[in-house]
């Protein structure tokens, strides 16, 4: 199963996100912004299948740590979340490096389906 990094500043979105996506047996491992989860993905050699990361968060947002992953970590797939349309339009020009932009709010089956299309998509690539 996939190594999953989980970057949300709402403790009950992480919890929710986690649990969901744990369901399907993926290890997962989270951080409260951008900032601790640039650190733990530095720290682990950006051993993870997955960044799955809110957009808007204090210290670092999502989009600065999605161009500091897929600079430092190219192999990453990175899936985006967020629940306001601005900050999906800001993340409009990152089709390279993102692969989605989940739409909150979603369903437990919603965030699940994303993460496996973002998994499937990084196997079939490789």
């Amino acid at each position: 199963m996939a190594r999953i990094l989980i970057a949300d500043d709402e403790e009950s979105m992480r919890l929710l996100v986690a649990r969901a996506i744990g369901m399907d047996g993926h290890e997962t491992v989270t951080a409260e912004d951008g900032s601790e989860a640039l650190e733990i993905l530095t720290n682990q050699n950006g051993k993870f299948d997955l960044l799955l990361t809110d957009i808007k968060m204090p210290i670092m947002d999502g989009i600065a740590l999605a161009l500091a992953a897929a600079r430092d970590f190219p192999e990453l797939t990175i899936l985006l979340m967020t629940g306001f349309a601005d900050q999906r339009e800001r993340a409009f020009g990152l089709d390279a490096i993102v692969h989605d932009v989940v739409t909150k709010p979603f369903s437990v089956a919603d965030i699940r389906t994303a993460v496996a299309d973002a998994l499937t998509a990084k196997k079939s690539s490789s």
